[in-house]
């Protein structure tokens, strides 16, 4: 009995010292990203209004962002010469969304030494595709610029000129 006793001792012993086996839980999840090809913008064309004759009445001359049609109005009278919208061409990765910014001229203001030309306020855009584009299979997009310029009375001669920005973002 106490040989019973003993052994009985020792497995209880040995079962309580025993230590317990450790529950594991795993799981795998996926690492992952996209790459998109570089953004790239150039300009092609400059805005240029031409060359107008101004007079002793103010007038605007606009350069239409769609068509490129150059047209006057009040006192400004056009020159034959040649004329542009600008034009912006991009490529970005085909089938994403570019979202296009565009930043007019200090003061909307164009300088020929100290003389100036104003942009009219909210003219210059981009064409009628907006500022949003979904680019197309092959990755290519062109995006265009219009605006109104106010041409003063008697406004003095000159080469009237400012930089302006158009940025490209991935959205």
């Amino acid at each position: 009995m106490r040989y019973t006793l003993l052994v009985a001792a020792l497995a209880a012993t040995t079962a309580v010292a025993t230590p317990a086996f450790a529950q594991q839980a795993s799981a795998t999840a996926e690492a992952r990203g996209v790459v998109l090809s570089p953004l790239t913008l150039t300009k092609v064309t400059d805005l240029d209004f031409g060359t107008v004759a101004a007079s002793n009445a103010l007038g605007t001359v606009s350069i239409d962002a769609d068509s490129g049609i150059r047209s006057v109005t009040g006192g400004v009278t056009a020159v034959p010469s040649v004329f542009s919208r600008a034009r912006f061409d991009g490529l970005a990765q085909a089938a994403t969304t570019v979202q296009l910014s565009l930043v007019p001229p200090t003061g909307n203001l164009l300088y020929s030494g100290a003389n100036s030309v104003s942009i009219t306020p909210g003219s210059m855009v981009f064409d009628s595709a907006g500022s949003t584009r979904v680019v197309p299979a092959g990755g290519s997009f062109i995006a265009y610029v219009g605006a109104e310029f106010n041409i003063a009375a008697n406004q003095p001669n000159g080469s009237y000129s400012a930089l302006f920005q158009v940025t490209a973002d991935y959205q």
